[in-house]
């Protein structure tokens, strides 16, 4: 499965960006390409991020080392 790569702040932010995306979209505000919002709604819902994946970007506390 993928590896958890976002912090709790980045998936909240992706969240509500994503929901008033989805929210313009259907109220006719922005057009129908805004339902592109359900993309960041999914990595958040999943807590991975692709393109951080690809990059090697993480927001997620890791955990210490053990020895």
């Amino acid at each position: 499965m993928l590896e958890k790569n976002m912090g709790g702040v980045d998936r909240a932010s992706r969240l509500g960006l994503g929901l008033a995306l989805i929210a313009s979209a259907a109220v006719g505000a922005l057009g129908p390409w805004a339902y592109i919002g359900v993309v960041p709604v999914i990595t958040a819902a999943l807590g991975s991020c692709p393109a951080y994946t690809l990059f090697g970007f993480k927001t997620c506390k890791t955990p210490p080392p053990s020895n």
